[in-house]
């Protein structure tokens, strides 16, 4: 797609709000800069406009669906992708879309607006709260299923980790967890932008959409492949146990 520099920035992201995330990496807010074209934004901010249009143009090419591939490799690389999801999540989509939030102006659609800013910081407390705590608890306990099942030993901290957690038990309370954007939902009315005027509502709509469908992709790949190949470890290494008991 050729994009005109001489557009301006509120009729480029109106075309296609994705637009709004990559110019804001390059420290350009469409909305302080909405009345500027492309190519006075690239100026103001010393930015090299052909550079900007790539990293625009390459939206189109960005894939949200799981990577099947990750079903055929060992669960510390699976660990290591969720990882650096939670990194992005942590870093890059969060801050963004709060900062969008944060900034919304109250003249348009005000009962929204102070709902989503209200809410928004609270969801992303849980949200962080429940990644650290999957990190900490969650993650540590498969690797160490897992460094069990390679070396055919198992550590203390395994030992007390199988009387304290049992995967099934993780699976459990993941699901319950699945659903943390219902509230934002019933907010925006499912991301509805019938009858939405402001850009910069739709802009936060369309990026809490998309935000979604990266929490299912990655849910997905915990649910259904790390929880499997974990529990398949966890038996493994009970069995292990139950063997050694026995012989002893």
């Amino acid at each position: 797609m050729n994009i005109n520099t001489h557009k301006r920035i509120g009729e480029l992201v109106d075309e296609n709000y994705a637009y709004a995330s990559v110019l804001y990496y390059f420290g350009i807010k469409f909305y302080d800069y909405d009345e500027k074209t492309l190519e006075q934004a690239c100026q103001e901010r010393s930015l090299n406009v052909d550079h900007v249009i790539r990293n625009l143009e390459a939206v189109y090419e960005q894939d949200e669906n799981q990577p099947t591939a990750l079903s055929s490799l060992p669960v510390d690389i699976i660990i290591a992708y969720l990882k650096h999801t939670h990194f992005l999540f942590i870093k890059e989509r969060l801050p963004y879309l709060s900062k969008l939030i944060h900034h919304l102006p109250k003249h348009q659609h005000q009962l929204i607006v102070e709902d989503l800013q209200f809410v928004f910081p609270l969801f992303v407390e849980d949200l962080i709260h429940h990644i650290y705590e999957e990190e900490d608890e969650f993650f540590s306990y498969v690797l160490a299923l897992q460094k069990a099942a390679q070396q055919g030993q198992s550590s203390s901290y395994l030992y007390f980790g199988m009387e304290k957690y049992s995967i099934q038990e993780f699976a459990m309370h993941h699901d319950m967890d699945d659903d943390e954007m219902e509230g934002i939902r019933q907010i925006t009315n499912d991301y509805s932008t019938e009858g939405i005027e402001s850009l910069h509502l739709r802009v936060i709509y369309a990026e809490l959409q998309k935000f979604e469908r990266e929490l299912c992709v990655h849910a997905s790949v915990e649910n259904e492949i790390l929880f499997p190949k974990a529990l398949m470890l966890e038996k493994q290494v009970q069995k292990t146990m139950r063997a050694k008991v026995r012989l002893n």
